[in-house]
């Protein structure tokens, strides 16, 4: 018998229960035939340095980290990648052998590649992007949509400060339009993406006039419960292409599982299906 550890991983968030990762995870370590368990993790904000730092001691190669913990836990690392730095929040925590935490924010490495798994055709330079929403995930999707050279953002938010904090974070490539007016920033946009909760199970819904889309546009939401928003019902009515958010949380993974057990692995249909069962 090998007296190895067993790699061990697992989500960090307050509530964690209805995360998917644990599903997602489970179905690449059996698919490549990996040693390992990951696991979901409730723990409270006041406990969440002194878990993080006794997870390495536990054979803990690593972990995701989802809301409310995504800003703190940067403090908390000994070191961050410049896009974690840049997004103010990681997703993604390496215990590194030399005992170091290393933080990362992969969100924006999902959002991109569920769009070009999602809209093959999708391409930065084809205009403008729109995108709903101004928290976290907004500061992902936004550093994510200029670092691959879409060259204006046009962004509105319910609250105009946190857009304008966006904007100031971001510079001139980002364009802030008032709540009442997001539905005429559609008309100009390539891309539209909510970034909001808006329309998720249980959620108020999304309220945006959205008569301004049109046929050809690369429309996306981030919530995946349900899989098919009414955003993305009335986006595909118009003759938009559509992408749901399932991806984002698939992909985004891809990164962590390849550092933590050694295998990058393929999100597929049988990685959806199987997150999906």
């Amino acid at each position: 018998m090998s007296d190895q550890p067993i790699p061990l991983a697992g989500v960090i968030g307050q509530p964690v229960a209805h995360s998917r990762s644990p599903r997602l995870f489970r179905h690449w370590l059996k698919k490549h035939n990996r040693v390992g368990h990951y696991v979901p993790l409730h723990v409270g904000e006041s406990d969440l340095e002194q878990v993080i730092r006794t997870l390495p001691k536990m054979g803990f190669v690593g972990c995701n980290v989802t809301i409310p913990h995504k800003v703190d836990v940067l403090s908390i690392a000994d070191l961050a990648t410049d896009r974690a730095t840049l997004i103010g929040a990681a997703n993604t925590l390496i215990f590194r052998k030399d005992g170091k935490i290393h933080a990362d924010n992969t969100d924006g490495y999902g959002f991109i590649a569920n769009l070009r798994q999602g809209a093959p055709g999708w391409a930065p330079s084809l205009g403008p992007a729109a995108v709903l929403g101004a928290g976290g995930a907004a500061r992902a999707v936004i550093a994510s949509l200029i670092d691959v050279g879409v060259t204006q953002i046009y962004l509105s938010n319910r609250t105009r400060p946190k857009a304008e904090a966006l904007q100031s974070a971001f510079g001139t490539k980002v364009q802030v339009v008032d709540w009442v007016q997001a539905g005429n920033m559609l008309e100009d946009a390539a891309t539209v993406v909510n970034t909001t909760s808006l329309g998720m199970e249980g959620q108020p819904a999304l309220r945006v006039p959205l008569d301004g889309l049109r046929r050809g546009t690369v429309v996306t939401d981030l919530v995946y419960t349900p899989l098919k928003t009414p955003f993305l019902a009335t986006a595909e009515a118009a003759g938009c292409i559509t992408v749901d958010g399932l991806g984002m949380l698939l992909h985004q993974a891809v990164p962590g599982f390849e550092r933590w057990f050694g295998v990058r692995p393929e999100v597929d249909a049988d990685t959806r299906a199987a997150v999906l069962s």
